[in-house]
């Protein structure tokens, strides 16, 4: 009986409330009167729950009856959900405005600094933000949102003359620059000539922008590229050329930073042989940075093309 009184806290209607009451007197009643008379009291069954209404529906085979399962209510009530809707509508906007807010202190301490920021500078290069009307946004460039990747830095090889050349040396002019070695058969020579075709047609062209633009080739072989061979190897190609070498130390270490792909294969009987390496252009900007890559598939209007559009962008914010 306590815990059937205790039950009616979780009644919904009014109606079944008072069914239930009735019930719950009658049997408090009969326990009275057992007690009275002392005869032993006995366990009541549950009461049953009230029956719920029902509607009878007609269908091609005769009437049927459906229980109506809308007219009982539940412990969740829609004021419930309202207000369970409330607090996680509020828990989300201070979550997104104390992100922002966070976003904003730390974007504001990364863009103080002159290198930038980049989220895995192994990977992708620095870039710096600046802060607009929609909040922090990275100085656009040639590469759009992305960003650019992290290739290329300083190095130090030897030019023609004998002299120590870095990559400061070219900084004020657009370089295009060329892994290769001078014994190479054919994919070199095609891309040396590709460039010097990319060199005429923007002369052509483009005269003024030309002028900024300057190739190098850097041999991936120095055991044997030296100055007197790289000379004579130069007289074949564009004479805009300028050709690069140094020790393998220094050309190790530049193919490194710019994740060039460099194997010597197995020397011949007479001590020939081959160098496999990556077979792509590096177009830098006037400041050293890298600006593009031209791989061996696209042809000089598809180079030139890049070339102009690098060379002519406006960023605009």
């Amino acid at each position: 009986i306590i815990v059937f009184a205790l039950s009616l806290e979780f009644i919904p209607t009014t109606m079944m409330r008072r069914r239930l009451v009735a019930i719950l007197n009658r049997h408090q009643n009969a326990l009275r009167r057992s007690l009275s008379s002392g005869e032993k009291p006995t366990t009541a069954p549950p009461p049953r729950p009230p029956p719920r209404a029902a509607k009878t529906t007609i269908g091609a085979s005769g009437p049927h009856v459906a229980n109506d399962a809308t007219t009982g209510r539940g412990p969740i009530s829609w004021p419930a959900l309202g207000l369970a809707a409330v607090v996680s509508a509020s828990a989300v906007g201070y979550y997104q405005v104390e992100r922002e807010r966070r976003m904003e202190e730390a974007m504001g301490k990364v863009v103080s600094s002159e290198s930038g920021w980049s989220p895995n500078p192994e990977v992708m290069a620095k870039r710096k933000f600046k802060k607009t009307k929609y909040g922090w946004f990275p100085l656009e460039d040639a590469y759009g949102g992305a960003g650019k990747p992290a290739i290329g830095g300083e190095w130090t090889l030897v030019d023609m003359n004998g002299n120590l050349v870095t990559n400061k040396s070219f900084e004020g002019r657009w370089t295009l620059l060329y892994f290769g070695f001078g014994r190479c058969p054919d994919i070199c020579p095609s891309e040396m000539v590709k460039v010097g075709k990319v060199m005429d047609t923007m002369k052509e062209k483009y005269p003024e922008l030309v002028k900024k633009v300057q190739p190098i080739f850097v041999s991936v072989d120095p055991a044997r590229d030296s100055i007197k061979a790289l000379r004579e190897y130069g007289k074949d190609f564009h004479p805009s050329y300028i050709y690069l070498t140094g020790t393998p130390e220094q050309v190790q270490k530049m193919a490194k930073k710019y994740r060039v792909y460099v194997s010597k294969a197995e020397e011949t009987e007479d001590g020939d042989y081959l160098v496999d390496h990556s077979i792509v252009m590096y177009f830098h900007d006037d400041k050293g940075d890298l600006a593009d890559c031209f791989t061996q598939s696209m042809r000089p209007s598809d180079v030139i093309e890049k070339i102009v559009d690098r060379m002519t962008f406006v960023p605009t914010i």
